[in-house]
């Protein structure tokens, strides 16, 4: 089993969030992109967007699929990964590092609330 890195918060849609100050990083799971396979595209969301908790944020293709990016809180992006367009097998080879996919300052630190510990998101993936 792997360890999930146990200061971030997880969404049941597979998406982490490292939380900053008002800076929230987000980026999918490994069990995300283990479930996907070789990823080949990632659409990112545009600078200045907001996103609703929960909300679509992009898309992440593979060989296998196509999935949304859900934003695991709500908030203005402020920036986006630039590497994974040109490298999107880096949320293959580093998704809580290297791979995350954008930040966004948090509009409502409380909704963090809505999000799992890693134990939680653990459980949820046993369950799958």
């Amino acid at each position: 089993m792997i360890t999930r890195p146990a200061d971030l918060l997880y969404s049941k849609e597979h998406e982490w969030l490292k939380l900053e100050g008002e800076i929230a990083t987000i980026g999918i799971t490994d069990y995300a992109q283990e479930a996907l396979g070789d990823i080949v595209y990632v659409e990112l969301p545009k600078l200045g967007a907001k996103l609703e908790q929960f909300g679509e944020a992009g898309v992440v293709e593979s060989v296998k699929a196509v999935s949304e990016i859900f934003s695991p809180i709500g908030g203005e992006v402020t920036e986006v990964n630039s590497a994974i367009e040109s490298d999107p097998a880096l949320v293959n080879r580093e998704p809580f590092a290297g791979g995350w996919l954008f930040k966004l300052k948090v509009a409502d630190a409380a909704q963090k609330d809505n999000l799992l510990s890693a134990g939680a998101y653990d459980d949820l993936v046993k369950e799958a």
